[in-house]
């Protein structure tokens, strides 16, 4: 079924229409996407933002963490005022606040093997706006057992790294995030943000981009990311795309695969 845009939507996507990539045909896909957006820090912020401002139709974000004032630094969708609320409610609050009509969905949990597939069933394409890597695998690994395409990121310091990982189609050989990450470094390898820092405005680049690849897979616009990993230096003012192919040794999509389900991510019982 075709959206009818309104007038108040001609106008507020109007910049959008004029585009001859865009119009009202793809605006009014736009309106008519889902979108599940993971996390609604440093990543989700811009993330959340520009999706709404575009349109997306239905936002789902979930996040089980509270808004502190540390932050504030680099998630720009919370405020001073919502400090102590979960990010989740708070995001909906900035969204709503931008647009009173968005349909937004904030989910106060953490995703886990438990509920990963419901949720990614439920939409069109996943953003992962984590900070840790059993969340990424999680969401990999659901994403193409449920065939939605993942649009994941990361970041450390001054850098970040974005890709798009989708289905595999005849003659293309695209990886997924365990053909390129097999498994996750030791945990005192890589930091967190909060013990080696993160340059707020990082977050907002490659914030921004994922939005930006997320609209693009959508609409069908342009080069997609997927095959390709984007890595980007603030200090070096660079950006680099390097080409990947799947591994066909890999444990999830590889020749012979070892993990059939989500099974690995379920953690183990402790006795009584």
């Amino acid at each position: 079924m075709t959206i009818e845009l309104t007038d108040a939507q001609l106008e507020r996507y109007a910049r959008h229409v004029i585009l001859d990539e865009v119009g009202e045909e793809g605006q009014a896909k736009l309106l008519a996407a889902r979108v599940l957006v993971v996390g609604a820090g440093g990543l989700g912020a811009p993330v959340l933002l520009y999706l709404a401002a575009a349109g997306i139709g239905q936002l789902t974000v979930a996040d089980h963490d509270t808004v502190e004032l540390s932050n504030l630094q680099r998630q720009v969708i919370h405020s001073t005022e919502t400090i102590g609320q979960p990010k989740a409610e708070s995001a909906a609050i900035a969204i709503r606040r931008l647009d009173p009509d968005a349909r937004v969905t904030a989910l106060v949990e953490k995703v886990t093997a438990a509920n990963v597939e419901a949720l990614v069933a439920g939409h069109d394409l996943v953003v992962d706006g984590t900070d840790n890597f059993a969340a990424r695998y999680l969401l990999n690994d659901a994403c193409f057992f449920g065939g939605v395409p993942l649009v994941s990121a990361a970041l450390l310091r001054f850098e970040g790294q974005i890709s798009t990982y989708k289905a595999h189609e005849p003659g293309e050989s695209r990886p997924c995030y365990r053909c390129l990450f097999r498994a996750p470094p030791p945990a005192d390898l890589v930091p967190r943000c909060e013990q080696a820092g993160i340059f707020g405005a990082v977050a907002g680049v490659v914030g921004t981009m994922q939005a930006t690849e997320v609209l693009k897979e959508i609409l069908g616009l342009g080069d997609s990311l997927a095959g390709t990993l984007l890595l980007y230096d603030a200090l070096a003012a660079s950006v680099r795309r390097i080409r990947a192919k799947r591994d066909p040794d890999c444990p999830l999509c590889g020749t012979h695969p070892t993990i059939r389900d989500l099974s690995e991510h379920v953690a183990p019982q402790r006795a009584a």
